[in-house]
């Protein structure tokens, strides 16, 4: 019951216009996957970037076009996933 109450507040808050969450738990609670399930259920697409060896501001910058082209050109709302684990750089907060 506290996961289906967790989806159904984040799926309130991205329905929002703007809308976006700051999502707090200890590894493994399951913040990543809910957050998929209520942008499922939203209709939204996810998009994630994907940190590899060599990972920099360039390319997170790039990363960030690619995101923002889907959201301005191709009309799809999208979820940006960002995860504690992916910040390589302090400047991409």
């Amino acid at each position: 019951t506290d996961a289906c109450e967790h989806v159904a507040r984040v799926c309130r808050v991205l329905r929002q216009p703007s809308g976006n969450a700051l999502l707090l738990g200890v590894g493994g609670s399951g913040r990543q996957s809910l957050s998929r399930l209520a942008s499922f259920m939203s209709d939204f697409e996810v998009f994630q970037i994907e940190v590899v060896k060599g990972y920099g501001m360039n390319e997170f910058k790039d990363d960030l076009k690619t995101c923002l082209m889907k959201c301005g050109n191709d009309q799809k709302v999208t979820t940006f996933l960002f995860a504690d684990t992916q910040i390589v750089n302090e400047q991409m907060v």
